[in-house]
């Protein structure tokens, strides 16, 4: 394969240099575009071929159902590996030691305190406030109680920023569903696992202790693997680009976390649950909803399935699936919204419409089960993916301060009104 790539331009031709990963994805370097060809630039709506960054984080193949962080897949990760290993691997790049994983997570409970003012703050939101707002909120309201900037060349004040805030999220994760549902706000305690300490902080009751199910442990600790990094996604993109103007790592997140909010990206397993309401309210018929998906002329859009990045099976949907029937079978959840989704699934994937597009159920589907079956609440689940997904946000903030990478500025095509003079307002 040739070295450059070649773009003529009204008879001028120049030549631009190609650049290889390691997984051999090819780009053409056209950084210099605007430079040698007279302000000549590219458009590309959504970015969708046009790398923002080189990355040694994530590594996504959609059309082959792959997905690895840092080299190892999400298979083997799922399975072996707990989430604050994958958290460490993802921000650090290598999988800790027995040693380093126990610092890591001793340094995380250290951190595992709130300023008690933020609870005025959470206190001043309505209930009815969708908890991605609150959240949001409170994540850039840290920054108010952690007024120092990082500094980013000492390894010691990155590393105490990124278990800070480690600390500190899963709170506010908590506490955003504990204003929902009306209950007390609770620390949880320093003698639990992350995972097992999270759950005991959004569900323990003040009149009665909590037990932990080792199954409910296991498949929120996968669910927390899976969506712990998607490569350039939207709200990856924003963190990194909010990121670029030095913004600090708290901001970064907390405009992260906006992007998420949307039911195209992390609003998607709530939009699930809500296509599975209007299904119920309708009858429950899944026929029905599965025939209005394949007429082209109805505006229904069938949620949770398929992928804008897979164009096969989404890999994470393999192993959340094994999770949410465990869970179902578990916990016994006598639900007809749940009923509803086993329909829906069954036939897609035995619908030859469905199997012939590739449309089969993905992680946000899977995921929008288990959570209504351990009773989180539908504004929750696009909050318990940014829980998820904080690992991978942190470790794309570091890399791209790490390579100093420029402000991020993209370039646009102006279709506005050319140059006009300008009229008094009784000539107008």
């Amino acid at each position: 394969m040739a070295n450059t790539a070649t773009i003529e331009i009204n008879g001028q031709k120049n030549e631009f240099p190609l650049f290889t990963g390691t997984e051999n994805e090819v780009a053409i370097d056209i950084s210099k575009l605007r430079g040698v060809t007279g302000g000549v630039t590219t458009i590309d709506p959504g970015y969708k071929n046009t790398g923002s960054c080189v990355s040694g984080i994530t590594f996504l193949d959609g059309e082959k159902g792959i997905l690895r962080y840092r080299g190892y897949s999400i298979e083997e990760l799922a399975e072996k590996a707990d989430f604050l290993e994958v958290a460490y691997l993802l921000i650090f790049g290598d999988l800790p030691t027995s040693s380093e994983l126990e610092k890591f997570h001793a340094d995380i409970k250290k951190h595992a305190v709130v300023d008690d003012d933020v609870k005025k703050i959470l206190d001043a939101f309505p209930k009815s406030a969708h908890p991605m707002g609150v959240l949001a909120s409170l994540t850039s309201a840290l920054t108010a109680f952690n007024p120092s900037s990082v500094n980013v060349d000492s390894e010691e004040e990155m590393y105490n920023a990124i278990v800070r805030i480690l600390g500190k999220f899963p709170i506010l994760v908590a506490w955003t569903m504990r204003k929902k549902m009306g209950l007390p706000l609770d620390y949880g305690s320093s003698s639990l696992g992350y995972v097992e300490n999270i759950l005991q902080m959004m569900f323990k009751r003040p009149d009665e202790d909590y037990k932990q199910n080792k199954i409910l442990v296991n498949a929120l600790d996968k669910l927390l693997i899976l969506h712990a990094d998607h490569e350039q996604n939207c709200s990856t993109s924003t963190v990194r680009i909010v990121g670029s103007s030095h913004a600090g790592l708290f901001a970064s997140l907390s405009a992260g976390i906006s992007a998420l909010w949307g039911p195209l990206h992390g609003g998607a397993n709530q939009a699930v649950l809500e296509m599975l309401e209007a299904i119920k309210a309708d009858g429950g018929d899944t026929k029905k909803y599965m025939g209005k998906a394949k007429d082209k002329a109805d505006p229904f859009r069938l949620m949770g399935f398929g992928h804008r990045v897979y164009k096969n099976f989404d890999p994470r949907a393999r192993i959340i699936k094994v999770a949410a029937d465990e869970v179902l079978g578990d916990l016994g959840v006598q639900d007809p919204i749940l009923d509803i989704a086993k329909g829906l699934e069954k036939e897609a994937l035995e619908d030859q419409y469905f199997v012939d597009r590739k449309l089969y159920p993905n992680v946000d589907f899977y995921s929008g089960i288990i959570y209504r079956a351990m009773g989180i609440p539908v504004e929750m689940f696009t909050v318990m993916f940014a829980l998820g997904r904080l690992p991978g946000w942190i470790a794309q903030w570091r890399e791209m301060r790490l390579r100093k990478e420029p402000i991020g500025r993209p370039r646009q095509v102006y279709i506005g009104e050319n140059e006009r003079a300008f009229k008094a307002a009784s000539d107008r």
